[in-house]
């Protein structure tokens, strides 16, 4: 395995080596044994030209259909175009001053061609590009390499064309497939019926059929999935060896005081999934559990009985929320779902009662202080906050139990340092708004037992939606503001989202401005503006120039405030109180109502540049409305055209209001790699060959397989090139970001 870590100056020499791993990230050998073609061509079966987009860099195969050398006018040169072509669309290849091309590129033949698709007179066109010709009669290594196999096309740079990628991997084959590990052991790849790790890599750089490739992507998919669920394996297994204090249920307590106090009664499923929660929290171990679940299913409230049952055990709970209007809107739905439960140890409070503390960044010194204090004596049991919570000068008489909601949001290091906060590991439970496919939750979150709440409280009303096509039908963006103002003359409220805050410095584009400004004061504007042929989309919306075009124009009349992440602390509470209140009719806000904010007298949503959130985003803002007995109504506005695909994501959007079906679409037009972002950030390589989407039953099975393994053998001491091939993945500091969760 050691040879697999050289350099591959070695290999290829210094400038090689240098391309490669300034424009593709590859620095070793093993490196580049793993850079796996994007794709197979086969002689006769030509690239698609059609699919080609300007600005991409691409390697196609292609057939030359024309050659023409053009002497220039007036002075000395030429130039010369090469038209290629699959038999259907057409690209041109366009050489300065290199006219003896035209005896090697000759009418008929075939040949790889690598550049950058650039658009000049409506034609897409390649200028200089590099290329390889594949006759049989044809000069190079590149023909002979690739007779009678299919032909691989990598992903590679405007230094380092595909085949020339292809011959420095050859170059590793040649030298270095012996020195290949076999991460997975002899009886799960005799059980499975996978080919071993060498004849894996060597048949995805250089099959000869398709059946050889599937072979080959067969073992690699098992590799990327049973290597990755080994880290989380020995993972679960490490936090399942430490010491942890029990918080067993108590029954006539907290909890069973602030269940009468409930004016409804626990779906089944959070019956199920508090079972589940307190049955953790009863063990020796630290629960390490995720919860997650559809838009308004109840996740706050499974959190806070968790909480109290870790107050009845003599505890202290946390709530660490991303923002401090999640924060401040925690703290205020939770006193209130308590009353007098909330005031422990004042006049007034009830015979259990706790405090119910909040503490943020920009708190007053005084309440800071305060809050600080009733959490190190022990008098709150609960504290709901920010990162403030995190800071070292926040202590805690006996933490047992951290809540942290919307874990994506936060660094592994912040969790861990408000982990360490107890004497022993407290009790974690991550709670997400976003409902995840069950194999990304085994992939992501492959370490958290998860819970999953898909059953919707009794009394949630439906929610239609709709999207708003602004240029099309500017009379549709006409009647979105008369609904707001019908849902507003019924006593209801509405939001209005907007993707930008606004309070920047004024742009210089008038155009933009006239958009922005018809956008919801003149649709027929906006619909004759945007014809005129500008090719740059206008800047997002803002909340502080739509608010100000709303008062004026289709809302006048009406109470219209904004919310966005810059204002202060205590006037982001004021608006929201107000708008809890029923005294604000708008309110014009970001995202930063995305979660947790609930007010069920809000019955309508306006989304502008709709197309500019992602699809999970827009189901979590639409689950701020219907929240109530009245139904709900969310809009969706886009100057996207109808076939384009920011608008099938909207229509998705509106075709559904199933999470968990929005999460698959939502994967399934990212990279998945970017799905995976910090979660697994543990590890160096994203996944290349695995989906986690389709391949569910590989992920499962690796995950049952690897626990197995764990279990016989923690520290992998019966399997080095498992081991080896771990530890080549996890360096030092990428191993503590895991290890510490």
């Amino acid at each position: 395995m050691a040879a697999l870590d050289e350099p591959l100056t070695k290999l290829v020499g210094d400038r090689t080596a240098k391309v490669l791993a300034d424009s593709l990230k590859l620095r070793t050998v093993g490196d580049l044994l793993h850079h796996y073609p994007r794709r197979y061509a086969e002689r006769g079966e030509l690239t698609s030209l059609d699919d080609l987009e300007v600005d991409e860099h691409v390697t196609v195969l292609a057939r030359i259909e024309k050659v023409t050398l053009i002497p220039f006018r007036g002075r000395k040169g030429d130039r010369l175009e090469v038209v290629v072509t699959d038999g259907r669309g057409r690209l041109t290849l366009v050489f300065f001053n290199q006219g003896w091309r035209h005896k090697e590129l000759l009418p008929g033949a075939q040949g790889l061609f690598a550049g950058k698709v650039g658009l000049f007179n409506r034609t897409r066109q390649l200028a200089s590009p590099d290329y390889q010709l594949l006759d049989e009669e044809a000069d190079g290594d590149t023909a002979r390499q690739f007779a009678g196999r299919l032909i691989p096309v990598y992903p590679a740079s405007a230094q380092l064309p595909s085949w020339k990628l292809s011959i420095c991997v050859e170059t590793a084959l040649a030298k270095h497939l012996g020195d290949v590990g076999e991460p997975l052991p002899p009886a799960l790849r005799e059980q499975r019926g996978l080919i071993g790790l060498p004849e894996a890599l060597e048949l995805v750089h250089r099959p000869r059929n398709r059946a050889e490739l599937e072979q080959a992507r067969d073992r690699l998919r098992w590799d990327e999935a049973f290597v990755l669920q080994v880290a989380l394996a020995q993972r679960r297994a490490a936090d399942s060896a430490l010491p942890a204090k029990p918080r067993a249920a108590r029954t006539g307590a907290l909890l069973d005081a602030f269940d009468g106090k409930l004016p409804f009664t626990l779906t089944a499923g959070q019956q199920a999934v508090c079972a589940e929660i307190f049955a953790d929290l009863a063990t020796e171990h630290p629960m390490h559990r995720l919860l997650q679940g559809e838009v308004g299913s109840g996740k706050t409230l499974v959190a806070l009985r968790a909480m109290l049952t870790v107050v009845d055990a003599g505890g202290q709970a946390v709530l660490l929320a991303p923002t401090e209007v999640l924060a401040q809107q925690h703290h205020r739905s939770i006193v209130e779902m308590m009353g007098e439960l909330a005031e422990g140890g004042m006049l007034g409070g009830a015979e259990f009662g706790t405090k119910v503390v909040l503490l943020t960044g920009s708190m007053g010194t005084a309440a800071r202080r305060q809050a600080m204090l009733d959490m190190a004596c022990g008098d709150a049991g609960i504290a709901i906050g920010t990162h403030a919570l995190i800071e070292d000068r926040v202590q805690f008489q006996d933490l047992g139990l951290v809540v942290v909601d919307e874990q994506h949001r936060f660094g592994v290091e912040q969790r861990d340092a408000l982990r360490a906060k107890g004497e022993q590991p407290p009790h974690l439970l991550v709670m997400t708004a976003t409902p995840i496919p069950r194999t990304v939750a085994m992939t992501v979150f492959g370490d958290l037992e998860t819970s999953v709440l898909d059953q919707l409280p009794a009394g949630r009303s439906p929610i239609s939606s709709h999207v708003v096509p602004a240029l099309e039908k500017p009379n549709f963006l006409t009647r979105a503001w008369e609904r707001v103002r019908e849902e507003v003359g019924k006593g209801h409220q509405a939001y209005v989202v907007c993707p930008r805050i606004g309070d920047e410095p004024k742009e210089a584009a008038p155009a933009a401005a006239r958009k922005r400004k018809a956008a919801v004061q003149d649709p027929e504007e906006l619909g004759a503006d945007a014809g005129a042929g500008s090719e740059e989309r206008r800047p997002p919306l803002s909340v502080v120039e739509t608010a100000e075009q709303l008062l004026k124009g289709p809302l006048a009349g009406l109470r219209v405030e904004i919310l966005h992440g810059r204002l202060a602390p205590d006037a982001k509470d004021e608006v929201m109180r107000r708008f809890s209140a029923g005294q604000v009719d708008v309110l014009v806000a970001t995202t930063v109502i995305e979660v947790g904010v609930n007010v069920p007298n809000a019955t309508a949503m306006v989304i502008m540049d709709a197309d500019r959130f992602g699809v999970s985003q827009l189901h979590q803002l639409r689950g701020r409305v219907g929240r109530g007995s009245a139904p709900g109504l969310c809009l969706l506005v886009s100057e996207m055209p109808a076939g384009s695909a920011a608008r099938a994501r909207l229509d998705a959007v509106a075709a559904t209001l199933d999470g968990f079906e929005l999460s698959r679409i939502d994967l399934e037009q990212r990279r998945e790699g970017d799905v995976l972002g910090q979660a697994q950030s543990g590890v160096k390589s994203s996944l290349k060959v695995l989906s986690v989407l389709e391949d569910e039953e590989v992920i499962a099975a690796a995950r049952e397989e690897a626990t197995r393994l764990v279990a016989r053998d923690p520290q992998l001491d019966e399997h080095q090139d498992l081991r080896s091939t771990l530890a080549g993945l996890l360096d030092e500091e990428r191993a503590a970001f895991l290890d510490k969760g």
